[in-house]
């Protein structure tokens, strides 16, 4: 048996202030052998690591990510609005998550955030990016634009894809082999363990969001999921360690 990626959602986003390298690193300590991140890009054109389109929530700044040159989104605090203790963690480029994604083996699951803000030519920055360190095979890229993943797999047909969705697809893995995907990135709540088996008999895994009860762990660890995304992923590691699947 495979053995199931711990992808840690934004990092240790449980404990630590989402999208930051404190959550990333602290995610690898805790056990995870993923992380899950947003990208998307500033008005210059740098891939920064940030979930929410505008960067109010994380930051107290009511922009668009888009309108904001680097050099000045780069030196936002996106720390102090989980805790004052992290005050001045910075919002991390891609780069940054790669160079430690590279040293310390660990998948990256890349959700290009293109579905509200479209970020031209996006996919093209993404996939150089990954190339120039090596990681075709440490990193899937995912969106809920599935235009964008269409145009991901032209652009890099080695580069594995997930298709994020919440609910509802009839036979997604058909969907899936469709557009070139060969994971589906499911809502929990859309996924069962007869699923999942057909899907694995068209070579199709599933990757599960966002899921962060053990329960629900152990339900979809027996169903047969290839990933668990999780915010706790000090939780699912003891969950794997007491199911034999660390």
């Amino acid at each position: 048996m495979t053995t199931l990626v711990n992808y840690a959602h934004r990092g240790a986003s449980g404990s630590y202030p989402e999208n930051t390298m404190i959550a990333f690193e602290q995610a690898i300590k805790l056990g995870a052998t993923g992380i899950e991140t947003d990208v998307q890009m500033t008005k210059d054109g740098k891939l920064v690591l940030i979930h929410d389109e505008k960067l109010k929530r994380t930051t107290g700044v009511n922009s668009l990510v888009a309108d904001v040159q680097s050099g000045d989104l780069l030196e936002l605090d996106a720390g102090s609005w989980f805790s004052p203790s992290f005050k001045d963690e910075r919002i991390p480029t891609l780069e940054q998550l790669l160079d430690l994604a590279k040293q310390t083996q660990t998948f990256i699951n890349i959700e290009l955030k293109n579905g509200i803000v479209p970020y031209p030519g996006m996919e093209q920055k993404v996939i150089e990016t990954v190339r120039a360190y090596g990681m075709e095979d440490q990193v899937i890229l995912s969106s809920f634009n599935h235009y964008s993943l269409i145009e991901c797999k032209r652009l890099a047909p080695d580069i594995p894809t997930g298709i994020l969705y919440m609910e509802g697809l009839y036979r997604p893995w058909k969907y899936a082999l469709s557009i070139g995907a060969t994971a589906l990135h499911a809502s929990h709540y859309a996924v069962l363990p007869d699923w999942v088996a057909e899907a694995a008999g068209h070579e199709v895994i599933y990757n599960v969001f966002t899921v962060n009860e053990p329960a629900e762990m152990i339900r979809l660890i027996q169903a047969g999921v290839a990933g668990i995304i999780t915010d706790y992923p000090d939780r699912l590691t003891a969950v794997l360690k007491s199911s034999n699947q660390a």
